[in-house]
């Protein structure tokens, strides 16, 4: 019996390096699938840490209207993402930006719908190779990567950019924001066989891709924008350029209940869509000025602070003779007061010295 058990222990002893061993193997393994996922997934965790994302919009807002603009990267406003149109060393603009990060797996694009709505499920995803193929920009495939020169990216033609930003009042901290949701870069091409009869037209437009700015947000830290012309030391991150909503662009869409956009709901009439532009874009910042309650309501403090120096003179003359008025008054009638009890005070001594008299 004690020569088994030590045979049992011996074979344990032997059995549990094997473990070990292969428990090990199975751990390098595992961190060699997370290193390659994280790698793939285009950050590593130091990088998500030096560069946070910033904090979701709440889902139980008691307030919210999700707005859709069109970007002119041409105007002056939004210059900074359009320039420079061809790399220049780092500098990159947003679009070509955007296409890399997707070109090497970084960031997920979502296919556009013919209706224009957004939805960013797994099944929505696009294929980098499938938009590619779609709107016949050129690449060559090596070692199953995808490989494109600077010169084959449509940058100078992606002129145009489709926002969705959703304005919101957060009640847990009674704060309004906007906050962008998501990117859609517009491909402007003129058709060979169409000639268009405006000097202005840029051509057809092609949406190309939806993009999730939350996707986006880590890498565009990293990314600088010039905001002026006139001092060109003057930059920001391109992050800082959508948080902050430095662009300008009009109102194309807003989410409602019919899934139309504003050329839809007005029939095509520019005049009565550019009225509805300015109709929503009013509604949005009176909502923003009335949070509190009407600016209009003054209190007294800022009824006194705002009034006009000669009406308060000439109310502090008023208020000082309704004060004499009043004093004048009070004397008199406290000197009729004294009179009169004067008076019957003498009277009453009078009736005294009478009866003692007659006793």
């Amino acid at each position: 019996m004690f020569l088994l058990l030590i045979m049992i222990a011996a074979d344990s002893a032997m059995a549990q390096p094997k473990a070990r061993r292969a428990q090990q193997q199975q751990q390098t393994e595992q961190q060699q699938k997370k290193k390659s996922s994280s790698s793939s997934s285009g950050m590593t965790r130091r990088a998500q840490i030096s560069f946070p994302t910033a904090v979701d919009m709440p889902e139980n807002v008691v307030w919210r209207r999700d707005i859709y603009r069109e970007i002119n990267l041409e105007d002056d406003a939004n210059a900074g993402l359009y320039y420079p149109v061809e790399p220049q060393g780092k500098q990159v603009n947003l679009f070509t930006y955007i296409f890399k990060l997707a070109q090497n797996g970084y960031v997920p694009i979502y296919e556009y719908p013919t209706d224009g709505s957004d939805v960013f499920e797994e099944s929505s995803k696009i294929e980098m190779k499938t938009m590619l193929d779609n709107y016949h920009i050129f690449y060559e495939e090596q070692n199953g990567k995808l490989k494109i020169d600077n010169s084959d990216i449509p940058s100078a033609e992606v002129k145009k950019l489709y926002l969705k930003e959703s304005a919101y009042y957060d009640q847990a901290n009674s704060s309004f924001h906007i906050k962008v949701l998501a990117l859609c870069p517009v491909m402007m091409r003129s058709d060979d066989f169409i000639i268009s009869d405006d000097p202005n037209s840029q051509g057809t437009a092609y949406p190309l891709f939806w993009v999730k700015y939350s996707d986006l947000e880590p890498y565009l830290n990293r990314q600088s924008v010039m905001i002026s012309s006139l001092n060109n030391a003057a930059t920001m991150s391109m992050d800082d350029f959508f948080t902050t909503n430095q662009y300008r662009g009009k109102i194309y869409k807003t989410t409602n209940r019919l899934g139309k956009t504003l050329a839809q709901i007005c029939e095509g009439d520019t005049t009565r869509m550019s009225e509805e532009q300015k109709r929503i874009e009013a509604e949005l910042e009176a909502f923003r000025k009335n949070i509190f309650g009407d600016p209009e309501r003054k209190d007294s403090l800022d009824s006194i602070a705002n009034a006009n120096p000669k009406n308060v003179k000439a109310a502090q003359k008023a208020k000082a003779k309704a004060t004499k008025k009043s004093s004048s008054r009070r004397s008199s009638v406290s000197s009729s007061k004294k009179s009169s009890s004067s008076s019957s005070s003498s009277n009453s001594a009078a009736r005294v010295s009478v009866r003692r008299e007659r006793h």
